[in-house]
This record gives structure tokens, C-alpha cells and sequence, in this order.
């Protein structure tokens, strides 16, 4: 877990991040993943989580320990931890998602882990309160995903397709 101020820091699968006032926090090889900026305009507090899985309780060893950053419902509590810590306030959050493409056929249930990917985030923003203001998910391609913290702008870089702004 990154929590420095620095131009730019590159948050890895299964990790998060935050900034505050400035510099841009990176994830790239966002393909069944989502990745999840959260931002809080007024205290220019950005942070950024990348991650693999849905939920964790299945993944649970018998010491209880995981790498709680690299699910939707244990990374999600612990970013907006993190941003509080640097002056974010949670009920000023707003999200921005991207990710959970589909990149391989699918399983047998028909339902791919970068779908289960977007329901879990869905599911634990909305339990927090927290509105999803900008997305760009599904599909079958991977995506770079960048928050510039000091303006809460994210940009999704995808091969082939350019650049979008959300």
C-alpha cells in the first residue's frame, strides 16, 4: 500500500493508493479487474485501488490472512481508511470504475469474474453511500486507468481505442 506524495505512483494488482493535492496514482492491465478511483473535491484527496476479486470470504485462510486490497469488498473500506487519514471525508467521495472486461470465454455459470468484478464494486459503493460518477467497463480489452488528484480527472487508456476522460 502506497501512501506517498510523489509525481506519480503505480498501484499493482491487488494493491491501492492515495494522494493528496497532486500527482496522478496509475493501475494498468485493468482486464477482469475493475479499478476504483475515489475522489473528494473539496480536500483534493484521490485514491485509487486495483482489484482481482469479488470477495474475500471464500479466500480466507484458517489464520485469517489475505491480501485484503485485492477485493472489491475488503479493498473498498480500506481506501476510503486510507484518504481519511490524509484529510478525505467519506461522505464527500465520489468513484469512478473501470475495468472488468471479459477476456477470456466463460465459466461455467455464464457469468465472467470481471462482471462479478463490477457487481461487487457496485454493491459495496452503493452500501457506502458513495455515487459512481464515471465508468467505463465490460467489453474485451484491457485499460490503463489514471486519477490526477488535483482535479480528480480520470483518464482510461486502452489499446486500439485511444483515450477517454471520464
Amino acid at each position: 500500500m502506497s501512501t506517498l506524495n510523489m509525481d506519480t505512483i503505480k498501484v499493482k494488482i491487488a494493491d491501492l493508493a492515495v494522494l493528496r493535492e497532486s500527482g496522478v496514482i496509475i493501475t494498468v492491465g485493468l482486464g477482469s479487474c475493475v479499478g476504483i478511483g475515489l475522489y473528494d473535491e473539496s480536500s483534493r484527496v484521490g485514491g485509487l485501488a486495483h482489484i482481482l476479486l469479488s470477495e474475500s470470504l471464500q479466500f480466507q485462510n484458517r489464520s485469517g490472512m489475505l491480501n485484503k486490497a485485492k477485493f472489491a469488498d475488503t479493498a473498498i473500506p480500506i481506501l476510503i481508511g486510507e484518504m481519511e487519514k490524509i484529510g478525505g471525508k467519506r461522505t464527500r467521495l465520489q468513484a469512478k470504475i473501470a475495468g472488468g472486461s471479459q477476456l477470456f470465454s466463460s465459466n461455467k455459470s455464464g457469468i465472467s469474474v470481471g462482471e462479478k468484478n463490477i457487481d461487487a464494486v457496485r454493491r459495496a459503493l452503493e452500501q457506502l453511500n458513495i455515487p459512481i460518477v464515471g465508468e467505463d467497463l465490460g467489453g474485451s480489452h484491457g485499460r490503463t486507468m489514471r486519477l490526477y488528484v488535483d482535479s480528480g480527472r480520470v483518464t482510461i487508456s486502452t489499446v486500439g481505442k485511444g483515450v477517454i476522460v471520464l
